[in-house]
């Protein structure tokens, strides 16, 4: 009797086959929950406004003062500070929340990318300053988390929200202008900052690659035990560097409550 040890080329093709379809479906599936998670982010405000209270922390008076500030210094230099409240985060990371949130509001320009986003989530209980790379290097991550640490949370944890945000915009825009003096503890070396909140991207390519192992190994089998998709064909995909972490925006994070 005759055994074959090598496996037929068509069922090679109809596992590779299977194996993109599988792919696809998963590329799709994966999309559709991104783009749903996508509009939890609120559209941006029209007319156009630097402070959005949209979980009403503050008194009317009090965000309309914000605002005067905010837009004073916004016309004084080519940066901008966006204040944003909000209820919730839907279930969203906050880091991922406060990076669309800062795209698709458009927040410090596309040429400049001179933007400033304070996000403040209520039932969360959590804060973050985002950063777009005009301003990365005048506000380091260690910085940015010593202001919602020391400035913002004590505030917060009082109910005192315009307080705390009019105390840590005054704060930032002394760290945009190079005016704040900080304390030599708070420097971070470059290679260090922050990477929390990859990015939608990363989780896809995650994703994919997680089911491409899957596939390869239940494929089994074939020529000096190389079976499954391609024998020992690696993506090259899994080369990159998809931390995600800085990607446009630099930015520090803390919680309160």
């Amino acid at each position: 009797m005759n055994i074959s040890l090598f496996r037929p080329f068509g069922a090679n093709k109809i596992h590779l086959n299977t194996a993109l379809r599988s792919l696809l479906a998963l590329v799709l599936w994966l999309s559709i929950v991104l783009a749903a998670r996508a509009q939890d982010v609120p559209p941006p405000p029209s007319p156009a406004r630097l402070v959005n209270d949209l979980a009403h922390v503050m008194q009317p008076q009090e965000a309309d003062a914000l605002e005067q500030k905010l837009v004073s210094y916004n016309d004084s230099t080519t940066s901008q500070i966006a204040v944003v409240t909000v209820p919730t985060l839907g279930g969203n990371d906050i880091a991922d929340y406060a990076q669309k949130l800062y795209e698709s509001w458009g927040i410090g320009g596309k040429k400049n990318n001179n933007g400033i986003l304070l996000l403040v989530a209520v039932q969360e209980h959590e804060a973050r300053i985002q950063t777009g790379y005009g301003l990365e290097g005048a506000v380091p991550d260690a910085l940015a988390k010593r202001i919602i640490s020391n400035t913002l949370v004590p505030a917060f944890k009082q109910n005192q929200y315009y307080a705390g945000l009019d105390r840590g915009t005054d704060q930032l825009i002394l760290l945009a202008k190079g005016e704040y003096k900080a304390d030599p503890a708070d420097a971070q070396p470059q290679g260090r900052r922050d990477r929390s909140g990859s990015g939608p991207g990363f989780w896809i390519i995650i994703g994919i690659l997680v089911l491409f192992f899957l596939l390869r190994s239940r494929g089994g089998g074939g020529r000096g035990g190389r079976g499954g998709i391609g024998g020992g064909f690696v993506p090259p995909i899994i080369f990159g560097d998809f931390s995600g972490g800085r990607g446009v925006f630099g930015g520090g994070g803390g919680g309160f409550g």
